[in-house]
């Protein structure tokens, strides 16, 4: 049975390593792995308090989020938030060539400041392990430099400027990855090219079959499960490729359905609104409003 380790605070963090330098910060921490002589002796599941994100240079590590089991490879990237659970196995080897960092940020360090609001827009923490970012040399050594100037200024005497430097270049690698993952949408286009027309047949068939009845609308977590992918991936994936995301996908065939009922049935539009899975008639016109500029009676009655 594995052992499940919860990491609260950055004393945590370096006991779990094993590490002996002096903790320079509280609620923020650079890890070198090449100071990491030994991660896990046994399977261990492991959460923290903390969001962080891990690059690792060498490929026979790997590790399992939720019931998958993930290869990280060389050159990776993989963000996780606070108590997001991720499991190390105990095959880990561990030898020169082991290269890589990890970014540990407390919510704490960032609760007062602007980022903090901008946590939400940064998809990619909720991604899956086997949606990490794959980067390129060049940006490697970006996200690298980021990482070399936080620890740095954790190097520094802590003074009334030092946390406003950090955070800012926490946002900054943030940012980079943002992009970064644009890029991967984007010389994937083939793969997700793909997904695309997987989502479409998905959706086309639930409608066609009626399966709204039995099941409910369906919903975006149904949907990035179908195509074995985590909800914010497939959302940001098909924004990328289509300019809607997964739940404006569902909307657009729950929407042509409603037209084909106003059109082909005597319904009302209350009877209309429970067949489609809405517990209230209200948001199914204010919705069916939203996404063709009139109700639904307005609709029915000049077609």
């Amino acid at each position: 049975m594995s052992a499940f380790i919860h990491l609260q605070t950055i004393t945590d963090l370096f006991k779990f390593f094993r590490l002996t330098q002096p903790i320079r910060h509280p609620l923020v921490a650079v890890v070198d792995f090449n100071r990491v002589s030994e991660l896990v002796n046994e399977e261990t599941r492991l959460s923290t308090d903390f969001y962080y994100l891990l690059f690792k240079n060498y490929n026979r590590n790997n590790l399992k989020y939720g019931r998958k089991v993930v290869d990280f490879q060389d050159g990776s990237l993989i963000c996780m938030a606070p108590n997001q659970v991720i499991e190390l196995d105990n095959d880990i080897e561990v030898s020169e060539n082991m290269m890589g960092w990890g970014l540990f940020f407390h919510p704490d360090l960032i609760r007062a400041t602007s980022l903090n609001e901008k946590m939400k827009d940064y998809s990619f923490f909720s991604y899956e392990m086997s949606e990490a970012l794959h980067l390129s040399e060049k940006e490697k050594q970006i996200l690298y430099d980021c990482v070399q100037k936080v620890e740095a200024e954790l190097q520094e005497n802590i003074d009334v400027h030092s946390e406003a430097i950090i955070v800012s270049t926490i946002e900054l690698l943030l940012n980079y990855c943002f992009r970064f993952y644009g890029r991967q949408f984007i010389t994937r286009k083939n793969s997700n090219n793909s997904v695309v027309v997987q989502v479409e047949k998905i959706l086309s068939e639930y409608f066609e079959r009626d399966d709204i009845n039995n099941k409910g609308l369906p919903t975006v977590k149904y949907l990035a499960e179908q195509v074995y992918l985590s909800p914010g991936y497939l959302s940001d994936l098909l924004k990328k490729e289509t300019g809607k995301n997964a739940q404006d996908h569902i909307h657009f065939y729950l929407i042509e359905k409603a037209k084909s009922i106003l059109l082909s049935t005597n319904k009302s539009v209350g009877e209309i609104a429970y067949s489609l899975g809405f517990e209230y008639p209200q948001y199914f016109n204010k919705l069916f409003k939203q996404k063709t500029g009139r109700t639904p009676i307005e609709f029915r009655s000049m077609n």
